[in-house]
């Protein structure tokens, strides 16, 4: 059975040394970073899509293996000429809710590549903006089985409740992957581009922990603490860099200042201890009031004899 499911979106994603390997391992020469770009997209899940079918978990495990190394195209054109990028990476992620099948929510993951070059230049920018954002697999399963009655074929119709019981359909045994394509709109609802990486910080987590008040505060309290630490952080370096600046005037403070922001607490509390030694050494401290000496007695009172 060959079928074409439209689950959902692309992000923007860092390319890490264990991605480097895994790209090359797909291409015919030793690529760098800086010639390629990467994203990630949400092949499918297991949620009831807009034909009423679904993936199981054992399929979702199953695509994720046979989705390695294939094609991104356009519209499930399978023409040479729309090959634009090359899945390298696949993982299958959990999510917080229930589907409408009543079971945890799962997706499959994909990390994708393509070289910046002149010809995709126009894609990346609309997959930046958002516009190209959309994606649908094509794959062909063994079979599949009715919610009401769990056949591969029967009169039930999916969308329709019977005795109360809404029927659709899983997607059983996949047995290849096609390609995976940029389309308008998709089957799933939430297959595509995912979101790009610049988030904010914690956002996944408190959505996961909006259904959980007491942990969203305990979240919220930590986020609190660690803003504090950061502000301690910041003034050390700053501190320091200060000191530097007073005692080295070869000094380039912005390296300085750059290499201050790799150095943790310890570190930098032992530079601030050493350049402050120094600021003291070429500054003394001068008091502005000093005490005066021992005065006789009769020269204080002298000014007020007749």
């Amino acid at each position: 059975m060959e079928i074409r499911k439209e689950p959902g979106s692309v992000s923007r994603h860092s390319v890490a040394r264990e991605d480097m390997i895994l790209i090359n391992r797909l291409s015919k020469t030793e690529l760098t970073p800086d010639q390629i770009y990467t994203f990630a997209i949400r092949l499918c899940d297991n949620e009831i899509d807009r034909d009423w079918e679904r993936f199981d978990e054992e399929a979702l495990e199953a695509l994720s293996r046979l989705f390695v190394g294939k094609s991104g195209i356009f519209d499930h054109n399978w023409s040479a000429e729309g090959q634009t990028a090359r899945l390298y990476k696949t993982e299958v992620c959990r999510e917080s809710g229930k589907t409408g099948a009543g079971d945890g929510c799962q997706y499959l993951k994909g990390y994708a590549y393509m070289l910046r070059s002149e010809k995709n230049e126009t894609l990346i920018n609309e997959i930046e903006a958002g516009i190209k954002k959309e994606v649908s697999v094509g794959c062909s399963v063994a079979g599949r089985s009715c919610s009401i009655c769990g056949k591969d074929r029967c009169e039930h119709q999916g969308g329709k409740r019977y005795g109360g019981k809404l029927c659709f359909f899983t997607l059983k045994e996949p047995t290849d992957a096609y390609e995976w394509s940029f389309v308008a709109v998709p089957a799933q609802r939430k297959a595509g581009v995912i979101k790009s990486f610049a988030y904010e910080p914690g956002g996944d987590l408190k959505r996961a922990l909006s259904a959980h008040p007491d942990c969203l505060r305990q979240l919220e309290a930590l986020e609190k603490e660690a803003q504090l630490g950061r502000s301690y952080m910041e003034n050390l370096r700053r501190e320091l860099v200060r000191l530097a600046g007073l005692t080295e005037e070869t000094m380039d403070l912005k390296i300085f200042a750059a290499m201050s922001e790799k150095m943790n607490e310890g570190e930098l509390l032992e530079m601030t201890r050493v350049y402050q030694r120094r600021m003291d050494a070429m500054y003394p401290p001068a008091p502005q009031l000093k005490a005066r000496g021992p005065v006789a007695c009769e020269d204080e009172d002298r000014a007020f004899l007749i």
